[in-house]
């Protein structure tokens, strides 16, 4: 199956995908990358995937999960 995935290139060539690949485990994957003549849109979408790395450090802690522990106990909807 052939997936696209969307990303950008920093000026030292370092390719970042704006999501993750998630990919079944086995062997190396072959890819080709388009390089389009465009300069990246700055979305919200990914303004939160660039903060989440940061957020992520105060988020998960064993002291936020037991902050919010009594929302796994709601009936779902």
């Amino acid at each position: 199956m052939i997936q696209t995935f969307e990303g950008v290139i920093d000026q030292k060539g370092r390719l970042r995908l704006l999501e993750p690949a998630k990919l079944p485990t086995m062997r190396l994957r072959r890819v080709l990358i388009t390089i389009l003549n465009e300069e990246p849109e700055s979305s919200m979408r990914e303004s939160a995937m660039l903060s989440e790395s940061a957020l992520a450090v105060d988020w998960l802690t064993p002291e936020e999960d037991a902050a919010w522990l009594h929302l796994a106990q709601l009936p779902s909807l």
